[in-house]
């Protein structure tokens, strides 16, 4: 469908982060946009304030005049919303163009030059980085991110004159082979969402696929060590990069006092003395990527290193609430035990003699299915352990598959508790904390305000 044609945009699903890019998107280009989402959030209440006019009822009656022409509505869905969706049943039955996210934004990709960041976990952090280090150069650029950016307060940012994208490229769905990125990195490859997948082999094979899609004359920045075999066509350049090896690395790395310094090594041109803005070990990692990609797109090593002092983060990773001599809380996104296990390290790096305690809310039935075991292995790494029962987020319960499956592995001796979540607040005001992490991708962000005011009367 041509843009230009267009009048009406109409989503389904408005309200998830990826999806809500691209509303603020099209109300940028003076489209009529619309949509429905199950609940109501703090996000729509916003993309409604900006324009956008959303319900919360699955009711095709609803859908008002604006989106009833097939040949000026573009309707986008998420595949989290079931095929019997009853509005997305209209719209299939009325012959309306629909196309699921990641298509759309394939096509944006394929406009201009994609910068897309992949992989299992650290996506959102390294593309909001690398979006925030091109925004704030000569360089510019549009952005579709994965979360709300602290320097912006949106997850959209666009430019009149970049013909550069910055995109989150989700495996969930096999959703980034839409995608024709130029230059892309790939963070992890550790396997996930294996009720889409089935297997770990098939898992790879989807990145590998992915890797083929990336332009001649453009560039894969894969994570040394991790598994995957690319497919590059001709005139894809290959690079790695890691924390303290690979093409891309850091050096001379200085952690204390709440701050961290290193010296970039790139191909490109070194960088010495680069602060990161949000101080934790695995931003370095993160930090390198985006580096790369901000680089290999023509932003200088000055305009780098003030970017990377002026990053204030995403909200939900890494975000820290209290920060003071008595009590540290901060909210983390993490929800593979990849994500848990380096999220606890780096706050053992930062805090090596207070006492950690998480309360963890597992996401989907078949993530704990699947990775009781490993969640066990990364949360044992805690002095306490606060498990609340799953988010089922768009799954059915699985018998037999509860918190208590973690709770039961977790190592010998740890302090280790399962609660309700509508108690945890009750739980927190008589436990003793000095570190406080909630992790998870379900609703349990929702109590954090509670949480801080609760933890700021002591």
């Amino acid at each position: 469908m041509d843009v230009n044609i267009l009048k009406s945009v109409y989503f389904i699903g408005a309200g998830g982060i990826g999806m809500s890019a691209l509303v603020r998107y099209f109300l940028s280009k003076g489209k009529k946009v619309g949509g429905y989402d199950r609940t109501p959030s703090e996000l729509t209440e916003k993309l409604i304030e900006e324009g956008a006019a959303i319900h919360y009822e699955e009711n095709a009656e609803l859908i008002s005049d604006d989106f009833r022409h097939p040949a000026t509505t573009l309707v986008v869905y998420t595949p989290a919303v079931p095929d019997t969706h009853k509005e997305l049943t209209y719209f299939r039955e009325n012959g309306f163009e629909i196309h699921k996210r990641s298509q759309v934004l394939g096509m944006l990709t394929r406009a201009g030059k994609g910068l897309c960041v992949a992989g299992t976990h650290g996506k959102t952090t390294t593309s909001t980085m690398t979006a925030h280090l091109l925004h704030q150069s000569h360089v510019g650029c549009n952005a579709f991110l994965g979360g709300i950016s602290k320097n912006y307060g949106t997850n959209l940012l666009l430019s009149d004159n970049s013909e550069y994208m910055v995109i989150e490229a989700d495996e969930f769905d096999r959703s980034f082979h839409w995608l024709s990125p130029y230059i892309s990195v790939i963070t992890a490859t550790d396997p996930d969402h294996l009720d889409i997948y089935g297997t770990k082999e098939a898992y790879l094979d989807s990145f590998r696929q992915y890797t083929s899609l990336i332009r001649p004359g453009g560039a894969l920045i894969m994570r040394k060590g991790i598994e995957l075999q690319p497919a590059l066509q001709d005139g894809v350049r290959l690079y790695t990069y890691s924390k303290e090896e690979g093409d891309f690395h850091a050096e001379n790395i200085r952690i204390g006092n709440g701050e961290i310094f290193f010296d970039y090594v790139s191909p490109l041109g070194n960088i010495k003395d680069i602060q990161l803005g949000v101080p934790v070990s695995i931003n370095i990692e993160n930090g390198v990527a985006a580096m790369a990609l901000a680089q290999m797109s023509g932003v200088t090593g000055d305009e780098i290193k003030k970017g990377m002092a002026s990053f204030r983060g995403v909200d939900r990773r890494f975000d820290f609430k209290i920060k003071n001599d008595k009590i540290v809380f901060l909210s983390d996104y993490a929800h593979h035990p990849s994500e848990i296990k380096q999220s606890i390290l780096s706050m053992r790096a930062l805090y090596r003699d207070k006492k950690l305690t998480a309360v963890f809310q597992p996401h989907l039935y078949t993530r704990t299915r699947d990775f009781y075991k490993d969640f066990a292995d990364s949360l044992s790494l805690l002095d306490e352990v606060i498990l609340v029962d799953i988010y089922p987020a768009r799954e059915q319960p699985i018998p037999g598959v509860t918190s208590k499956l973690i709770y039961d592995h977790l190592r010998p001796g740890i302090e280790k508790s399962m609660y309700p979540k509508e108690e945890i607040l009750d739980v927190l005001s008589k436990k003793d904390i000095e570190v406080l992490i909630t992790l998870g991708a379900g609703d349990i962000d929702n109590y954090v305000p509670q949480i801080c005011k609760l933890l700021n009367k002591r």
